[in-house]
């Protein structure tokens, strides 16, 4: 068994912006229900506060003192599950109504990386492994090392540094080591700290921690090239004999077409295709789409930006309305992203339907709804949209990178074998080539349809295998 501190900026049930709170929200569950003794730390934001802060219990307030930063932290405790949950309040940082996006995020996450270890004591649990993730927690292995080097129950810690995605790398002016960290240039030039002309957060976790982990093993390759590097190639390239690709599960307790009172119908992998057609039915009464059990509907649930590969989609919009589809698309991101999706939304309101929000519920819906789920994206770690699309019976369409062409199986039409479509390239041309064919496969070829329809339900998307792999990570340290 193994103690373990995940350290985060997000994590459901209590607050989500991307993929990392769905990781840190399922994860440590399945670990706990393997024997190990894994909680989570999370920042005590704005929306956790109103909605939860009154139930939560409060186990003590203690000083923070690191450069420029004094001031005072305060931990609660809850459990949710098997799962204990701490979470540092400071109002001034985090009674925000945004998680990120500030000029003082630099400040703000120093903070709270010191206040994560002194929470420690106050807790009183000193776990065997700190498991960070993202570059908000980067510190945390530097500031174990540096600050607490003479306390034997700090450095006896192991770390764990997970990847969710690089190109998000808290960089900083080098100022930043004295101002919000108490320390010395030094470590800028050494090199130790440097990326560039400033600090990096994410690339000091790199360096300092025992086993870095990324979200695929395909991802774990790619970064290790300049097109997927980041400019952070080099040292991982240094770092690669510590490097693993696991990737991502869905909750499949939260996610489960037979219990999910989300939907207008509930469903199994033994019988889908009635189900899934009631919740079209449903899903197009809802949006006030053409009333057509027959036609194609796609579906795409995701952050609006060129990474996701939405641009691609507008490139060949027009196109696409003169199919037979209907196209669901819930989102929001980039404001000419949106603007071009509203505008074609809107000339064509009976087979197109863009919901410029994030709506759980709603998700759920389109899920168990659509026929095809669209992932275009130029770069992606591992994805989650994928592995809920087949586990809700909708095949996915993706671009061959990262988790995506980890987790889809191309359909084979000699071999029958797939769970979903891909394509190579990022070409706007192949996209379309890619739909099309798909198209054909529904419209024209029933049986091999429905036989990936159950092919894509028979794949386990759950955390269990991947669970066992943090595991071995674990161990090995």
């Amino acid at each position: 068994m193994k103690s373990v501190l995940f350290v985060a900026s997000e994590g459901l049930p209590f607050i989500k912006s991307g993929g990392l709170a769905d990781v840190v929200g399922s994860l440590p569950e399945i670990l706990n229900n393997k024997g190990n003794d894994v909680r989570v730390v999370l920042p005590l934001y704005l929306k956790i506060a109103k909605n939860n802060r009154d139930g939560f219990e409060r186990i003590a307030t203690y000083p923070i003192d690191m450069g420029i930063i004094h001031t005072i932290a305060t931990v609660y405790k809850t459990v949710s599950g098997n799962v204990t949950y701490y979470f540092i309040e400071h109002q001034g940082y985090f009674e925000r109504d945004g998680l990120y996006g500030y000029a003082d995020d630099g400040e703000r996450f120093a903070f709270y990386q010191k206040a994560v270890l002194e929470m420690l004591p106050h807790v009183d649990f000193w776990p065997d492994i700190m498991h960070c993730h993202d570059w908000h927690t980067g510190m945390i292995g530097a500031l174990c090392k540096i600050h607490y080097g003479y306390d034997e129950r700090y450095t006896r810690i192991k770390h764990v540094y997970t990847i969710h995605n690089l190109a998000f790398q808290g960089n900083y002016s080098k100022d930043i080591l004295g101002s919000c960290f108490g320390l010395s240039d030094e470590f800028y030039y050494n090199g130790y700290m440097r990326f560039h002309d400033g600090v990096s957060f994410l690339k000091t976790g790199l360096m300092t921690c025992d086993k870095i982990t990324t979200v695929s093993d395909t991802y774990s390759k790619e970064i290790l090239t300049r097109a997927y590097g980041e400019n952070m190639e080099g040292v991982l390239e240094s770092r690669k004999g510590d490097l693993v690709g696991i990737v991502n599960g869905i909750n499949v307790f939260e996610w489960n077409t037979k219990t999910d009172p989300l939907l207008a119908k509930n469903f199994d992998k033994r019988n889908p295709f009635s189900g899934k057609l009631e919740n079209k039915r449903a899903l197009q009464q809802e949006l006030g789409l053409d009333q057509d059990d027959d036609v194609l509907m796609i579906g795409l649930v995701s952050r609006l930006t060129w990474q996701k590969g939405i641009n691609l989609i507008l490139e060949r919009i027009e196109e696409i309305m003169e199919m037979r589809v209907q196209f669901v698309i819930l989102g929001t991101g980039e404001a000419d992203i949106e603007a071009g999706l509203r505008y074609m939304a809107d000339r064509n309101r009976n087979k197109m339907s863009y919901i410029q929000d994030y709506n759980e519920a709603l998700a759920h819906r389109i899920y168990a709804s659509c026929d095809l789920f669209l992932m275009p994206s130029l770069f992606e770690p591992c994805g989650i949209g994928q592995l809920i699309a087949m586990h809700y019976g909708s095949l996915p369409l993706v671009r061959e990178t990262g988790g995506l062409k980890d987790t889809v199986q191309p359909y084979n039409e000699y071999t029958k074998e797939g769970t979903g479509f891909s394509f190579t390239n990022f070409s706007s041309q192949e996209l379309i080539n890619t739909l099309y064919y798909a198209a054909h496969v529904f419209y024209d070829d029933k049986k091999s349809w429905r036989m990936l329809v159950k092919n894509a339900l028979s794949v386990d998307v759950s955390w269990e295998l991947s669970a066992d792999r943090y595991i071995e990570v674990y161990n090995s340290l």
